[in-house]
């Protein structure tokens, strides 16, 4: 965030941004993974990909701040710490309602500001391709990066004056693309489209070097940003 790390720098459009992201409650977070990982360490990782994914969106150039909206108290005290303001998921009735309670909260302090959603599941997010992102992002109302299979979304921006309007789960992309959003098609951003749903998900962010608290729960070194 702005005062943290190189955020200071921008993201190279001059532009600074309040990210939102979702976290389920860990209780029913990552059911996909229970296969791959087992029942009892699922939680454990989804709580990690959410904390490796808000430290580094943090520390990247362009972010302002970031907002959090869980009803899960333990998350939402860890990543407090990592500096998140946190919601609480008031509307109740899903993921993007969710999204877009987030994103009237953050207008709500901040009328003008620019406000992207990110996923919660980014173990092995670089803030470098972050800021790549969001500078790209900088230059359409609304914009969306697909994640890494290509019919999901990762990303989704809306620029000052201009509605989120989520439309995230399942094939995303096209839905989001029907919206009216542009797609960014930016290389070298691996590490904001690998989201993590599944066992060959997380073996492919692995490849990719995880954060801190995703490599310590998976036994892997971390590689450096």
């Amino acid at each position: 965030m702005r005062g943290n790390g190189g955020a200071d720098e921008g993201d190279g459009s001059g532009v600074y941004w309040s990210l939102v992201i979702p976290l389920k409650p860990l209780a029913v977070a990552k059911s996909r993974l229970a296969d791959a990982a087992g029942e009892e360490l699922r939680p454990g990782l989804a709580l990690a990909f959410a904390q490796d994914t808000v430290a580094a969106a943090a520390v990247a150039p362009g972010v302002l701040d970031v907002v959090v909206v869980t009803d899960d108290q333990l998350a939402g005290a860890e990543l407090a710490r990592l500096g998140a303001r946190v919601l609480p998921d008031a509307p109740g009735a899903g993921l993007n309602p969710a999204l877009a309670h987030g994103a009237r909260a953050v207008r709500a302090r901040r009328p003008d500001a620019p406000v992207a959603v990110l996923n919660a599941d980014l173990p092995a997010l670089r803030p470098a391709e972050l800021a790549r992102v969001l500078s790209a992002a900088a230059a359409f109302p609304r914009s969306f990066l697909a994640d890494a299979v290509g019919t999901g979304t990762t990303f989704l921006s809306a620029s000052p004056g201009v509605e989120l309007a989520p439309a995230f789960g399942g094939p995303s992309r096209n839905r989001h693309r029907r919206s009216g959003a542009v797609e960014i098609t930016v290389a070298g951003v691996d590490s904001v489209r690998r989201d993590v749903d599944t066992g060959e998900d997380l073996r492919a962010a692995l490849r990719l070097g995880v954060g801190i608290r995703t490599a310590a729960l998976t036994g892997r070194p971390r590689i450096a940003e």
